[in-house]
């Protein structure tokens, strides 16, 4: 069973200019750097899937060098030094660097610039390539707790605007040593800012590499992704592609399980696979996420057991092959059970098509009051693309979700 992924298949892990002075901000656990430069890169993709392919890149203008490096232009540094900013000193300088012993890991290491106009659309199309988390067809765990295989369930295309049939949901962006990738998101309500949220749920793949790396960077959630489902060949505009704006990262949190257990392949870590991100507009209009968007969905934590859920709907912009990581997809049906290892929590399963870059799409279901609310995201799924399996958001989901609110 493969993690859908950002934006790759096999097994899934459903994974400028210079604008205003730069922001520094360290709080609590999370520490970000906000800055505004002219850059431009490649990207990952979603659910199960790989990293795309690196676009070009040449220092200075892009935001990274062939080295695996972020670079950032001299005068840009010049200028942020004037505001007490060193970014050479900032975690030693290794915020910016792949290496795998000095990849930034922990929750208090987590830094992402703001990079103005990086997400262009050429660079946002080149992460419909989804990393590879290949998965057996089942992962059968303990049997008193897996149900049977889900009959394959082709995933339907969204009803467009996006905006008007899933407004909550969007693509993540982001960058990976193996170049741009992405993932899928959704907007969650934020119970410390009622109607003024900015916080945005996922998959815990896709903000962390686990246990053999660290933190990804130049994560961008972008609500409605490509509202009206133009084709690529139309060559869409940075505008139709993301009409309710860019918002990045600001703080990232995801479970310690991911982060100790999480791996690229099969289960590892799976049960456990969730993040929740707080975010800030690239371009400030004064407005939260929840406003700007007009909703956000409430998140149910230990939602009732598989027999008593009638059906589940999954949300995610696949990327790889038959889909192109450009459309939004979804898939509807009853869940049934999944266990990775007996000792962890078991996954809620679905029958779903869905491929890399569908990973951390949203899961909704009917909530206690009757409402929808988000159950659970995507996070794997086998290299047939037959079916879809989410951890079942208990306590250790709710510490960061709590987490980022107090952010």
């Amino acid at each position: 069973m493969r993690p859908t992924r950002p934006t790759r298949t096999a097994t899934r892990r459903r994974s400028g200019r210079r604008r205003s002075a730069p922001l520094l901000s360290v709080v609590g656990l999370t520490a970000a750097l906000a800055l505004t430069v002219t850059a431009c890169g490649p990207t990952e993709d979603g659910a199960a899937g790989t990293p795309s392919a690196p676009a070009a890149d040449s220092a200075g203008t892009s935001g990274g060098s062939g080295d695996g490096k972020i670079t950032i232009p001299d005068d840009l540094k010049d200028r942020l030094k004037e505001h007490g900013i060193d970014l050479d000193k900032w975690k030693g300088g290794e915020w910016k660097n792949w290496n795998k012993d000095d990849w930034l890991r922990e929750a208090e290491d987590f830094v992402n610039p703001i990079i103005a106009g990086l997400w262009d659309p050429d660079r946002m199309k080149d992460a419909d390539k989804p990393p590879k988390q290949p998965v057996d067809n089942d992962i059968s765990g303990d049997k008193g707790v897996t149900d049977p295989t889900p009959a394959r369930l082709p995933a339907r295309a969204a009803k467009t605007p996006y905006h008007s049939s899933a407004p909550a949901s969007g693509r993540l962006l982001f960058d990976s040593p193996e170049g741009s990738m992405a993932c899928s998101a959704t907007v969650v309500k934020d119970p410390a800012h009622p109607g003024k949220s900015n916080l945005v749920w996922t998959a815990g793949h896709c903000v962390h590499a686990g246990k053999k790396g660290g933190w990804y960077r130049n994560i961008t959630f972008v609500p409605s992704y490509n509202d009206q489902a133009k084709s690529p060949a139309s060559k869409p505009t940075r505008e139709e592609l993301a009409p309710y704006g860019l918002w990045w990262a600001r703080s990232a949190h995801t479970s310690d399980q991911w982060i100790a257990q999480g791996g690229p392949t099969g289960g590892e870590g799976a049960p456990y696979d969730f993040a929740v991100l707080s975010v800030t507009p690239e371009t400030n209009t004064g407005k939260s996420l929840e406003e700007t968007v007009g909703t956000a969905l409430p998140v149910e934590f230990n939602a009732p057991a598989v027999p008593k859920i009638a059906s589940m709907q999954a949300t995610g912009y696949p990327a790889a092959p038959p889909f192109d990581g450009e459309r939004m997809f979804q898939c509807t049906d009853k869940p049934g059970r999944l266990s990775v290892k007996p000792a962890q929590p078991t996954m809620y399963r679905i029958g779903c098509t869905m491929t890399g870059g569908s990973s951390g799409g949203g899961w909704v279901a009917q909530g206690q009051d009757g409402k929808p609310a988000l159950v659970s995201n995507t996070s794997i799924g086998p290299v047939t693309a037959g079916w879809l399996a989410g951890p079942r958001l208990g306590p250790e989901a709710k510490a960061i979700y709590d987490k980022a609110g107090a952010r």
